[in-house]
């Protein structure tokens, strides 16, 4: 067995990073590689991400429900509409990341979706690699943290006006939402999920 994969106390083989942490491993099984279509629930992603530039995802996983509270369900009607005595009182949540300049890029973002010319769901999965599953042994899987489609979604991104979308953090959020499968090989849910 690769370091890639581990058998936990369940039996089930999974990729290891989720380790031994409950909600790592719920998010492991039943969220991450799954599609997401909605405009909200890809902002939501697309700012979770952002927020995550810089820390690991198990401290974005655990304030989750925070974000979502202090950013109204992440609907990018409501977030747009965010004022600076919002973002003051956003500073000061200790359920979220307080970095001002990324609660200001949400907001500016969520205003940028409202002024699209199309979909976010349909700019986002417009980039979808045409093998979404890496074919690979777990001897020869390659771990990466950007791809082509990563470089070329950021750069639409970047060109639009959107901020903290750079292609590390855009090929995660393609990781999250299904667009790539990127379980290992020897992971239960790769083969399970058909992206």
């Amino acid at each position: 067995m690769s370091d890639l994969v581990t058998k936990y106390a369940d039996g089930l083989t999974r990729c290891s990073w989720p380790k031994n942490d409950p909600l790592y491993i719920q998010y492991h099984d039943t969220e991450w590689a799954v599609p997401v279509l909605g405009d909200d629930e890809l902002f939501e992603r697309l700012c979770l991400e952002g927020f995550q530039a810089g820390l690991s995802w198990i401290t974005i996983l655990k304030r989750r429900e925070g974000f979502r509270k202090a950013f109204r369900g992440f609907e990018i009607k409501k977030v747009a509409k965010l004022t600076e005595q919002d973002i003051e009182r956003l500073m000061q949540n200790e359920d979220i990341i307080r970095n001002r300049a990324k609660i200001t890029a949400a907001i500016a973002n969520a205003k940028l979706c409202l002024s699209l010319d199309r979909p976010l769901s349909e700019i986002i999965w417009s980039h979808a690699p045409a093998i979404k599953t890496r074919r690979a042994s777990a001897q020869s899987f390659e771990v990466v943290a950007k791809s082509d489609e990563s470089e070329n979604l950021s750069r639409e991104l970047r060109k639009l006006g959107f901020s903290f979308v750079g292609p590390t953090t855009v090929y995660a959020l393609m990781q999250a939402i299904g667009m790539v499968n990127d379980h290992a090989p020897g992971c239960f849910r790769r083969n399970q999920l058909k992206v």
